[in-house]
């Protein structure tokens, strides 16, 4: 084995480590949007209200508690049904330029269907994006952010095709509705996160476990609700809205483990990146993805490949519907090749092991190591990739476990914007918008209120869920009066391993 053993150290051809913040102004580009953002589930509560239907959270943390760390759920979560009117107060005296939040699928539709809209739930958020218009808050809403209703999920959810004319018949309702006022709108959040953990895992709901076909069947129904609810709107309400849409995909940044993995590191882009995006942009899955899935299928006996394959009629109607680049992104990680395919082992679909550097801190999340500089790169791929497309980052932002003297939460933001505005300014990165994960501490899908990743601090076991400013919150106050980033309390980060990082 001994062969196999490999020193550890960042391709620096790759990635240039910015050390000097001489290089770029740490200022913010003329008509740069910042923002924050939440979502429905982790944010609202009231999950029995009026007549609200239940949705595939509310059934899996009341069915399965044991998939959350703490065994709690979304019921009360931070109030914000009751609350919105302090949230936005909040917002806008933080100096945010826009808020992102999604809608529930069941408050709206309680059937899960059109045949019953919900005026006090489509109300709610009537009176949400007023509140926000009201305080000078662009609103952005994610019409899908994992919490689809029960009952779609017992026809099959995202593995059942016909999800996507009902997807588009809900997004009707909300263009109807809201887009009036919404000028920005996303349709789903992490499609590889939900397909992923919820079709191949009991992560994330609804917890099923269909390995190796699950996730790339559910991708394929989002990948064609997305596009049919962007034609959709081109025909019916585009000219009179005049708003923009997207898809906002989770990205992690894989670089190479040493410089002789530089095609590892691609490979794991177009797996990870590339499956939603390169549909979307060039209309069909990467090149690499067909031709490895095929592969791996065949060696394990399938009779055609796991990955589904698109009909020419809808690679015509996927093809160019993003307005946007839109993504997420919180850590990086290392790859390289898996030796066991030189002994015609396959592990995996697309060969490569993923590591991390242990130099790299770490975060408040098992999964979470902090390494600025990725961020900085995967703007770059996405440029280079994607012909320089507009970019908005969607989230951003670090866990942690209690406390409001967040210091190591304030000196990611500083080096994780630092590389955005890098570039943005050096590298010229088309890069227009980027909001703040989160406004404040919330439901953390399984780790439940284990994790915090707010700027505000909430108190959960406090029937008021009341809000307390942390630091950070203070320091982004600061950051948005000046439109700079502002010096940092410390520049070394403190955390140790949290009880569950073994």
């Amino acid at each position: 084995m001994e062969r196999y053993v490999i020193t550890v150290t960042i391709f620096c051809a790759v990635i240039t480590r910015i050390s000097c913040c001489d290089i770029v102004k740490l200022t913010f580009p003329s008509g740069f949007k910042i923002g924050t953002a939440s979502a429905a589930y982790q944010v609202e509560g009231a999950w029995n209200i009026s007549d609200k239907g239940e949705n595939i959270w509310d059934h899996w943390t009341h069915n399965h508690p044991e998939y959350i760390r703490d065994g709690r759920n979304g019921d009360v979560a931070c109030n914000s049904y009751y609350k919105y009117k302090e949230d936005v107060a909040l917002i806008k005296s933080i100096g945010f330029d826009f808020y992102r939040f999604s809608v529930s699928w069941s408050r709206v539709l309680p059937t899960g269907f059109t045949n019953v809209i919900s005026e006090d739930g489509l109300q709610y958020y009537k009176n949400l994006t007023a509140e926000l218009v009201a305080n000078g808050i662009e609103p952005v809403v994610t019409i899908y952010h994992w919490d689809h209703p029960q009952v779609i999920e017992e026809m099959g959810g995202w593995t059942n095709e016909l999800i996507v004319d009902w997807f588009v018949a809900y997004a009707r309702v909300l263009f109807e509705a809201l887009g009036g006022s919404v000028k920005r709108w996303i349709t789903m959040n992490e499609p590889n996160s939900f397909c992923t953990d919820g079709y191949e895992d009991t992560v994330n709901a609804p917890g099923k476990v269909i390995t190796g076909i699950g996730k790339y069947l559910c991708a394929h129904n989002v990948l064609k609700a997305h596009a049919k609810t962007y034609r959709m709107y081109d025909e019916e309400f585009r000219d009179a809205q005049g708003g923009k849409l997207g898809i906002v995909l989770p990205i992690i940044t894989y670089l190479p483990y040493n410089s002789s993995y530089t095609e590892a590191a691609e490979v794991a882009f177009q797996f990870v990146t590339g499956w939603l995006a390169h549909p979307l942009y060039f209309g069909d899955y990467p090149e690499i993805m067909k031709t490895r899935v095929a592969l791996v299928s065949k060696s394990q006996g399938y009779p055609r490949s796991r990955l589904p394959e698109f009909s020419d009629e809808w690679i015509a109607i996927i093809n160019g519907t993003n307005d946007y680049f839109g993504f997420n992104h919180y850590t990086s990680r290392l790859v390289y090749d898996d030796p066991d395919e030189e002994l015609g082992i396959y592990n995996s679909d697309n060969g490569l092991i993923v590591t991390v550097d242990p130099s790299w801190p770490l975060g408040g999340s098992t999964w979470f190591y902090i390494y600025a500089a990725g961020f900085g790169e995967l703007f770059r791929q996405i440029r280079d990739e994607y012909s320089n497309p507009p970019v908005w980052v969607m989230e951003n932002g670090i866990s942690d476990a209690d406390g409001v003297d967040d210091y190591d939460r304030i000196n990611y933001f500083y080096e994780y914007v630092r590389e955005m505005l890098i570039a943005i300014k050096r590298d010229g990165c088309n890069v227009e918008g980027y909001a703040v994960w989160s406004i404040m501490d919330n439901f953390e899908w399984s780790a439940g209120y284990t994790e915090r990743f707010g700027i505000t601090y909430v108190e959960f076991d406090d029937a008021d869920t009341n809000r307390t400013a942390k630091l950070s919150q203070t320091w982004w106050t600061k950051v948005l009066s000046k439109r700079k980033l502002q010096s940092v309390p410390t520049s070394t980060y403190t955390r140790t391993r949290l009880p569950w990082q073994k």
